[in-house]
């Protein structure tokens, strides 16, 4: 409690009085003592009141101060309206080639919606989006902005520029809402290996991709799976050898005047695919609609490297021959009767020309004799040859990781009597995909185990069942060897990368029966290097035709294997290999002194 100094001190009064003083000034100085003390307080009081101000303020001005300087050095975005309930899982991981190059990746951007009655000038507005948007009308969305419509979805994906040039509209009608879209940098690179995306659940401020074909949609939990933390998925595709692919196999399919092509490049030990095209292709930045009538194989989405099943003729002699072997019924240089024609329940089989009586069963692969094809077949009686076909994989699906892998299944014969096991073992009756015939010359030729091909890069090499033996699969990759030094794939030699190979020129089936004179599906089966394989490629042409010595030619040799020579001489290179002095059986160096 603060006790008051009285104005009038009793002790002082009597002190003044005692002197003469006038008591009165006592009281005056006591006053103005008092008054002074008062004063003293008030301005220490605003003092601190004033400075505890000017602390505010300057905390104040720090933290608008910082949050300008954090917003002038973030990327500019649009203002986004939170919203309640569940968000839309829009994160998408990246695909790439082996690599590590990006296939498929992901794309920041803004949808364009409006709500209309907010659209000050609905006719300015139409117009103006139809200049910026070639694809909308201008009527149709003058009708749009002048109904009863709350909210309308103008375009779920558009360019920077094109928002900018919304932006100058000036309509506060229009708005933007947040976006992820997929883009394919490559374009149509690996089209339909890649597949495509699109969206799927979609709100104003986000929108779900989600794959719709290929890898995209076989994998589609796994790239949306956020329990990854955004790791890639990784190819077994090599982008530089894909791209060589496609353009190599565009030119061929444009100068053999071909209607389609495919190509399948893989691993014979991983059973990687390095590169698989299927022409005509499509940009998956822009898939196009599926066929709603007509063939679904004249469409660009097919896949005629998986989905296509085909007979593929005489690319399947080499799977007889090494059955054959297999089973210890002849050796390499075992004659066989090629008299013809052969004749079996009212059909004749013949060859392209007279091969004379007997061949070897070496030199029935290198000219590719129907009948000393369909001779051996016979030996092994139908259950044999369908035992060892199916160990190939030709009576399923291929276990490609691509949604579109269980609709290329094989095409089996309804029966199996000799007459199919003779056409089936020249490639007609049964009717496969060239992804098929990759894998299964991938097994007999890389020492006779089974390869299953694979999107997906791997460690190291599968551990297949044996299908054949080692030397029967050195016998069947030097008979390969001689169809391009001295067969009908004399075109397909490359320098330095010892290829070899079978050619296969199939008559088209007609719709209603038989087969057409005119029309043929070109087919060049190869390896290389042939003396130990590293790669198979098989490239197909669909109703390629040439003109050449004054004839026109359908058969592979004029057709298919020009272009898979030109495949290889491009993509070996690019796989690591270099060309190689091809080894001579018994070619030793000697002294220069002798």
């Amino acid at each position: 409690m603060t006790l008051r100094t009285p104005l009038r001190p009793l002790t002082r009064i009597l002190r003044a009085r005692e002197y003469g003083e006038n008591p009165d000034a006592i009281e005056r100085e006591n006053l103005r003592l008092r008054h002074e003390a008062m004063r003293d307080r008030m301005r220490q009081r605003a003092e601190t009141r004033l400075l505890l101000l000017a602390m505010c303020f300057f905390a104040a001005f720090v933290t608008v101060g910082l949050r300008m300087s954090a917003l002038a050095a973030s990327e500019p975005e649009e203002p986004r309206v939170a919203t309640s309930g569940s968000g839309i899982l829009n994160t998408r991981a990246d695909i790439v080639d082996r690599e590590g190059r990006v296939l498929a990746t992901n794309l920041v951007t803004n949808s364009l919606y409006a709500h209309p009655h907010e659209i000050i000038d609905p006719a300015a507005a139409a117009h103006g989006l139809a200049g910026i948007f070639p694809d909308l009308e201008e009527e149709a969305l003058l009708r749009r902005f002048t109904s009863d419509s709350r909210f309308i979805w103008l375009r779920r994906y558009i360019s920077p520029e094109q928002e900018q040039l919304v932006h100058d509209l000036g309509e506060p009608g229009l708005l933007f809402g947040p976006r992820e879209m997929r883009l394919y940098p490559n374009g149509s690179v690996a089209a339909h290996i890649l597949g495509g995306a699109g969206f799927g659940q979609e709100a104003v401020n986000a929108a779900e991709v989600i794959g719709v074909a290929g890898v995209e949609a076989q994998f589609d939990e796994l790239l949306r799976d956020p329990a990854r933390d955004g790791a890639p998925l990784e190819l077994s595709l090599d982008l530089t050898v894909q791209s060589a692919v496609e353009q190599v196999l565009a030119g061929g399919m444009v100068i053999m005047n071909a209607r389609g092509a495919s190509a399948v490049l893989m691993d014979v030990h991983t059973g990687e695919i390095r590169a698989m095209a299927s022409l005509p292709d499509f940009d998956p930045n822009a898939r196009p609609q599926p066929l709603t009538e007509g063939d679904q194989a004249d469409s660009p989405l097919f896949n005629r490297a998986v989905q296509g099943v085909y007979e593929l003729g005489s690319v399947f002699k080499i799977f007889t021959v090494a059955q054959v072997l297999e089973e210890g019924l002849v050796n390499p240089a075992t004659m066989i009767d090629t008299t013809g024609p052969l004749r079996m329940s009212g059909f004749s089989i013949t060859d392209f020309r007279n091969y004379g009586a007997r061949l070897s069963v070496s030199d029935v692969i290198i000219h590719s004799s129907n009948i000393g094809t369909a001779r051996l077949a016979l030996m092994l009686g139908g259950e044999r040859q369908q035992r060892f076909l199916e160990q190939l994989g030709f009576f399923q699906p291929t276990l490609v990781e691509m949604v579109e892998g269980p609709s290329g299944r094989p095409l089996l014969p309804a029966r199996w009597g000799d007459l199919t096991t003779m056409t089936v073992s020249y490639g007609h009756g049964l009717s496969t995909s060239p992804l098929h015939v990759a894998a299964a010359y991938a097994s007999v030729t890389n020492g006779g185990t089974l390869i299953r091909p694979t999107l997906l890069r791997q460690d190291g090499p599968q551990q297949g069942a044996r299908i054949i033996s080692e030397q029967v699969s050195a016998q069947i990759r030097g008979m390969l060897r001689d169809v391009v030094t001295d067969g009908t794939a004399s075109f397909g030699d490359v320098p330095g990368y010892e290829v070899g190979g079978k050619t296969g020129s199939a008559d088209k089936p007609r719709p209603n029966g038989g087969y057409y004179e005119d029309r043929v599906l070109s087919t060049f089966a190869s390896i290389f290097p042939a003396h130990d394989p590293q790669y198979v490629l098989v490239v197909t042409l669909d109703e390629p035709e040439i003109v050449a010595l004054g004839e026109a030619r359908r058969t592979a040799g004029w057709t298919v294997v020009p272009v898979a020579a030109e495949v290889i001489r491009r993509v070996a290179p690019l796989l690591g290999l270099r060309p190689e002095i091809e080894p001579r059986d018994g070619f030793q160096l000697s002294s220069a002194s002798e």
